[in-house]
């Protein structure tokens, strides 16, 4: 039995995964998926490569996540989880490549300036 290790990212959240085949149980920072991601959406986000290859329910999945937000979170998990299919099997890549699943999105928060309010906001300006 193999397990696959995988790193996925997003913004300031870090995704860990350890996959291996087995009944389909997903748990985050040893937490259910439902009780960690109590929205249906950011569960659907993580089983969403799971759902394209058609492998959801193949593969024991223990995610720990750190940092960012709970999209992020999701996000991270659900690229974590793409890099680790394509290791299991390479005919994945195509349709999980596809879809942006491989792709890290560059997007960060810009940094404060001095003498701005915020990085791009400035004070309010007063005549008099």
């Amino acid at each position: 039995m193999e397990m696959i290790n995988t790193i996925g990212r997003r913004k300031t959240s870090v995704a860990r995964i350890y996959m291996a085949p087995g009944k389909g149980e997903i748990s985050v920072n040893n937490q259910s998926l439902e009780k960690y991601f109590p929205f249906d959406l950011h569960q659907i986000v993580v089983k969403q490569p799971l759902t394209l290859v058609g492998v959801d329910g193949n593969y024991d999945i223990k995610i720990n996540v750190d940092g960012g937000g709970i999209k992020g979170q999701a996000e991270a998990a659900r690229m974590a989880i793409s890099r680790a299919l394509c290791q299991f099997d390479e005919e994945h890549r195509p349709a999980l490549k596809k879809e942006g699943f491989l792709t890290r999105d560059p997007r960060m928060v810009e940094r404060k300036k001095p003498g701005r309010r915020k990085a791009r906001r400035k004070f309010q300006f007063s005549k008099r």
